[in-house]
C-alpha cells in the first residue's frame, strides 16, 4: 500500500493491480516458447553435374518466366542444323579441365593399351585437339626455321624465311585431323559400323601430340637420327589410332582387318610426309 500517490496498489490472487485511472496489467507468468522444426533447402543445392554447368538451381516455386523461351522466339524456332551454327552447340566438346587433358595425352604416348576411346566415350573433346594442332603448327613452323639458319650459317651461307612453313604446317595438321575423321566416318557408316563423329576428332587430335617432341628432336643435325625419331613417332600415332578403333571396326564384318590396316599406313604416311618436308634441310 502506498499513499501520496496518484492511485493505490492492491493485490488480488497474488497479482499487482493499481487502483484508479491506470488498469491493471497481469503477470503473464512463465511462458514457454516452441519453434516447429521446419523444412530448410540446403544450398546450394544437390545434384549438379559436369563441370561448366555446376550451378545452383533455383527453387521450386521460383517464377520461371524468364527461362522459359518465348512462343515464336529464335531459341524456340532454331532446330536441327541451325543448332550447328550455335556457340551452345561445341560447348559441351569443351566441358573438360586441365587433369583430362593431360590424362588422355598420356594416354596418347602408351598407344598398346587400347582404352582410350573407352575412357573418352562418354566425354570427348575438341579442346585438347585444337591446341595440339595449334602448337604443331608453331612448333613445325619455328623448329624447321631454326634447323635451316642453323644449316645455312655452319655453311656460311644466306639464309632467308620462308613464311611458307606456317601455312604449310597448318594446311597439313588442320586439314588431316579434318578430313581423315571425317572420311572414316563415312567408310564406318557404310560398313554398318558407324562411330561418333566427335569421338574420330578426338582420337585423331591426340594421336598427333606425340609428333610435338619428335619435332623437338629433329633440332639433332644427324639424318639417320632424324629418319628414326619420324620412324618412332609416326609408328606410335599410328598404332594408338589403330587400336583403339580395332574392336570398334571389327563389327564391320570380314574387311576390318584392311580398314584397320588403311588408318596405320595412312598414320605412318603423315610421319613420312612431315619427315621429308620439316626434318630434311637443304642448304
Amino acid at each position: 500500500m502506498m499513499s501520496g500517490g496518484v492511485g493505490k496498489y492492491t493485490h488480488i490472487d497474488n497479482q499487482p493491480q493499481v487502483s484508479g485511472s491506470v488498469p491493471a496489467v497481469p503477470d503473464p507468468g512463465h511462458v514457454t516458447v516452441q519453434f516447429t522444426d521446419s523444412n530448410l533447402q540446403t544450398f546450394p543445392p544437390s545434384g549438379s553435374q559436369g563441370k561448366i554447368s555446376s550451378g545452383s538451381r533455383p527453387p521450386r516455386d521460383a517464377d520461371d518466366t524468364f527461362s522459359k523461351p518465348i512462343s515464336g522466339s529464335d531459341e524456340h524456332q532454331q532446330g536441327g542444323w541451325f543448332q550447328t551454327f550455335t556457340i551452345a552447340a561445341y560447348k559441351p566438346y569443351f566441358d573438360v579441365d586441365t587433369t583430362d587433358v593431360l590424362e588422355r595425352i598420356k594416354d596418347s604416348l602408351f598407344p598398346f593399351r587400347g582404352t582410350f576411346t573407352e575412357k573418352t566415350a562418354n566425354n570427348p573433346d575438341l579442346y585438347g585437339p585444337f591446341w595440339i594442332c595449334t602448337t604443331l603448327i608453331f612448333v613445325a613452323a619455328s623448329i624447321g626455321t631454326f634447323v635451316t639458319y642453323i644449316a645455312h650459317k655452319l655453311q656460311k651461307k644466306e639464309w632467308n624465311y620462308d613464311i611458307n612453313l606456317v601455312t604449310w604446317s597448318a594446311g597439313v595438321f588442320y586439314g588431316y585431323v579434318l578430313v581423315v575423321p571425317l572420311a572414316l566416318y563415312v567408310i564406318l557408316k557404310y560398313f554398318s559400323a558407324p562411330s561418333g563423329l566427335v569421338q574420330l576428332f578426338c582420337l585423331y587430335g591426340y594421336s598427333l601430340f606425340v609428333f610435338i617432341p619428335a619435332l623437338c628432336f629433329s633440332v639433332v643435325p644427324l639424318e639417320i637420327f632424324r629418319w628414326v625419331i619420324a620412324g618412332v613417332a609416326g609408328f606410335m600415332s599410328a598404332t594408338f589410332v589403330a587400336l583403339n578403333l580395332r574392336a570398334h571396326i571389327m563389327s564391320a564384318g570380314e574387311r576390318w582387318f584392311l580398314i584397320v590396316a588403311g588408318i596405320f599406313l595412312l598414320q605412318l604416311a603423315l610421319s613420312v610426309v612431315l619427315k621429308l618436308y620439316l626434318f630434311t634441310v637443304t642448304v
